[in-house]
């Protein structure tokens, strides 16, 4: 689409997933912020909001949502609706917009068309969609060769019959051009030159550069401001003009106070708009200056004034997020919608230089008039029928509730659970495992439930460093019969570090720092890491997942290391002890 409206040189070398510009997006190959952009077709003006699929980052599809009048939905032809694309449909049919059915990659040898659009006007009807929304228009295209058409097996050479169907079909703003201005702030940018810039609809009035307008906070506290540029999106790049009119999306600068969901109205007439609403956080993690013996060695940021300065900062742009202060000045507890939503943080955090430690996810339970609520979540699972009992055996031990089952023709089962959030945390490394990396599932909230009963998924204890110092290869072979190793020969490590992964379900100290005497040996010479088995690497999700309560990840800039939380050994014995007799 950005191709055929020219916003590229026909000569010019195009970046895959032009819009997820964020190296963790293209890393992950996934969608994390919600970005917008426009271009003109035939005189009309399109403006392009491209949102996650994620529920995880359900925040950046609720903040945006009120900015579009339609949606096109992408659907592949071999695997029709997946399961991430409950989320955001489910948000633009509550909001009443109406959806275009774009049926990609129709040209595959195993596409199947027919089953593609049926299980679309499927997922539909199980969100509540109204009859008119029901009534979809289907658009067939081969998106890599930028054709499209309104019939499978009759494509025309390029995108118009894409562009006549949003023209024809989807509505055009509901604005009021005459009206007192009104600006709802969905999205914040920065830049060098003129600081913060506040992006939104504008749903009436007019703006021009060097206008007076009043902004209005969620709270209702009013300020006086003097807009310095006035911005349009235009072929993926900010184009500065003197006057906008209602129904463009623009970018607003000269507030440095602005945040997400204020108003920008007329100071002689002030009318606010509804703020905007997210659902609540689900899960919450601990973080804290970090105070491990290596502390300060490979991060640039360290204190506490650092990370709640960065926190803080967080919380502009990220409406789902929340932080909260505790008795103790160098703790936050941070609540997001999720694990992956909280890991991006981390990754983002560290990627800037800051060092700090998170503690086990762990999830935010509610009081309501049944007592004690948790999260559920929607569990969508795709596994083949060798691995469903392993699986199922699992989600059972997780308080997981089997809904629905459905067996393909290619030995694919498809299963609906109802799970506690409890019971996904930590479920990812095991399921991989356990499907030998074939198994895909996905979740999405589903709400509040009375407390499911105690859940155990501690199968295996920890294996931790008995004294500070570097790693030897000798000691690694005397040990690796004790589990799998995190760590290296050569690699420092400190009294109180996870190393490895114990093979029983209890914590084993042991010296993983012990050096072979030479003194006056005869022994034939060999490879040091001779007999040495794979150590394992953690990604970071991968540490975020083995976290126990009693552990906490130590996150720089260059390291990822598993600790306990007490590094003493003898406190922890003694607690230990303590609480295997219960006092």
């Amino acid at each position: 689409m950005l191709r055929q409206t020219n916003v590229f040189r026909s000569n010019q070398q195009m970046a895959e997933r032009v819009l997820d510009s964020n190296d963790l997006e293209r890393e992950r190959g996934i969608t994390i912020l919600a970005k917008n952009t426009g271009i003109v077709y035939e005189g009309v003006t399109i403006n392009i909001v491209d949102t996650p699929g994620h529920a995880d980052f359900g925040g950046e599809v609720e903040r945006v949502m009120n900015m579009v009048d339609g949606v096109l939905l992408l659907v592949d032809a071999v695997e029709g609706p997946m399961p991430q694309t409950r989320f955001v449909l489910r948000k633009a049919l509550e909001k009443g917009l109406k959806a275009i059915v774009v049926i990609n990659k129709v040209d595959r040898p195993a596409a199947r068309i027919d089953y593609a659009v049926n299980a679309t006007f499927d997922l539909f009807i199980d969100l509540g969609a109204s009859d008119e929304q029901a009534d979809f228009p289907v658009v067939y295209t081969r998106g890599l060769e930028g054709r499209a058409g309104t019939e499978a097996h009759h494509l025309a050479h390029d995108l118009r019959p894409l562009f006549a169907t949003i023209l024809n079909y989807l509505p055009g703003p509901s604005v009021r051009r005459d009206g007192p201005l009104q600006l709802l702030v969905t999205t914040l940018e920065h830049s060098n030159y003129v600081g913060k810039i506040a992006v939104g609809r504008l749903s009436s009035g007019t703006l021009r550069t060097g206008q007076t307008v009043m902004r209005v906070t969620p709270g209702g506290e009013m300020t006086p401001h003097k807009v310095s540029q006035v911005y349009l999106f235009r072929d993926l790049k900010r184009v500065e003009v003197d006057e906008v009119d209602a129904g463009n999306i623009v970018a607003v600068a000269g507030i440095p106070d602005v945040g997400i969901g204020d108003t920008l109205t007329d100071p002689n007439d002030p009318q606010p708009l509804p703020p905007i609403s997210v659902e609540e956080p689900t899960v919450r993690m601990t973080f804290s200056v970090n105070d491990s013996p290596f502390a300060g060695r490979e991060g640039q940021y360290l204190t506490s004034r650092h990370l709640r300065a960065r926190l803080m900062q967080e919380l502009e742009r990220n409406v789902a997020l929340r932080v909260q202060e505790t008795d103790t000045a160098n703790q936050f507890i941070v609540s997001g919608r999720g694990e992956l939503h909280l890991a991006i943080l981390v990754e983002t955090m560290r990627r800037e230089g800051y060092e700090f430690a998170v503690s086990r996810p762990e999830v935010i339970f509610r009081e309501g008039p049944e007592g004690l609520l948790e999260p559920m979540e929607q569990l969508y699972l795709e596994v083949h029928d060798d691995y469903l009992g392993t699986v199922t055996e699992m989600l059972g031990k997780r308080r997981g509730r089997l809904e629905t089952i459905r067996y393909g023709e290619d030995g694919t089962v498809y299963c609906e659970f109802i799970v506690p959030t409890r019971g996904m945390l930590g479920f990812r490394q095991p399921f991989l495992t356990s499907t030998r990396g074939t198994g895909i599932f996905h979740t999405l909230f589903q709400g509040h439930a009375p407390y499911q009963g105690d859940i155990d998924t501690q199968e295996f204890g920890s294996l931790v460093a008995l004294e500070t110092g570097t790693v030897t290869s000798y000691a690694l072979r005397e040990l690796q019969q004790r589990g799998a190793f995190f760590v290296q020969p050569g690699e420092e490590v400190y009294s109180g570090q996870i190393v490895g992964q114990n093979i029983r379900d209890e914590d084993l100290v042991l010296n993983v720092c012990k050096a072979k005497q030479l003194t006056n040996f005869r022994e034939k010479p060999k490879q040091d890491n001779e007999g040495l088995q794979a150590t394992r690497t953690l990604s970071l999700d991968d540490a975020i997942e083995y976290l126990s309560n009693e552990d906490l990840l130590e996150v720089t800039p260059s390291s990822l290391r598993l600790r306990k939380r007490e590094l003493r050994h003898d406190i922890r014995m003694r607690e230990a002890k303590r609480a295997k007799l219960g006092r």
